[in-house]
């Protein structure tokens, strides 16, 4: 069987089963939507927002991209794509949360922080992970060659933070987290065991938020 077999018969599969168990909800949401979270996440073919949260269809405004990246605020138009989803989520949706999750084994982290070749032959990637070069540099500077396994998994970390910092930037969500009107918090999702750690501000440090 062929991929686009496979999900041909998923598009089969979706309307005689899944869309027919929500079907109700379906037919609530084709006149709009008022998602309660904007969720920021890589594009790695590896995460699924909706399977991680038990969210259904309607409840997650979702924004992918390599690495997670949230460009610090700007009056300029750029990076036009997520910066405008991010205005249109917290604006015109009125999303309550924002969450910013990062996950383990990020190729776009790992490529960042190793300065990979391979970058040179993809320069709109290459353009796009500079966004995440201040903590590259602080990551090198705690973390030595000899802790592979450490600097990745702190790169990864150190990256949500810093993209929690970045959506503080924007004027208006400042305003709204301010105001107790929107609240932003930072994930970071390991693929092989499920585990998902939330950032503790007070704390300074990633727990574990569902642990058996």
């Amino acid at each position: 069987m062929s991929f686009t077999q496979k999900l041909i018969d998923g598009i089969v599969n979706f309307r005689k089963v899944d869309f027919e168990t929500h079907k109700n909800l379906f037919q609530e949401l084709k006149d709009g939507q008022k998602p309660h979270t904007l969720f920021i996440a890589c594009s790695d073919s590896r995460i699924d927002p909706n399977m991680i949260t038990g969210a259904l269809p309607g409840e997650l405004f979702i924004i992918r991209n390599v690495a997670n990246i949230i460009p610090p605020y700007r009056e300029t138009t750029e990076y036009v794509a997520t910066t405008s989803a991010i205005e249109y989520a917290v604006q015109m949706l009125e999303v309550e949360n924002i969450i910013v999750c990062g996950h383990s084994n990020c190729g776009g982290c790992s490529a960042s922080l190793n300065a990979s070749e391979r970058l040179t032959a993809l320069p709109h990637t290459k353009k796009w992970l500079e966004l995440i070069e201040p903590v590259k540099n602080r990551v090198l500077k705690e973390f030595s060659a000899d802790e592979p396994e450490a600097r990745e998994w702190m790169m990864e970390q150190v990256n949500v933070v810093e993209q929690l910092r970045h959506l503080m930037s924007y004027p208006y969500i400042y305003d709204k987290v301010m105001s107790g009107q929107l609240i932003i918090s930072g994930w970071h999702y390991m693929i092989e065991t499920g585990e998902v750690f939330i950032y503790d501000r007070k704390a300074g440090e990633f727990r574990l938020a569902n642990g058996v």
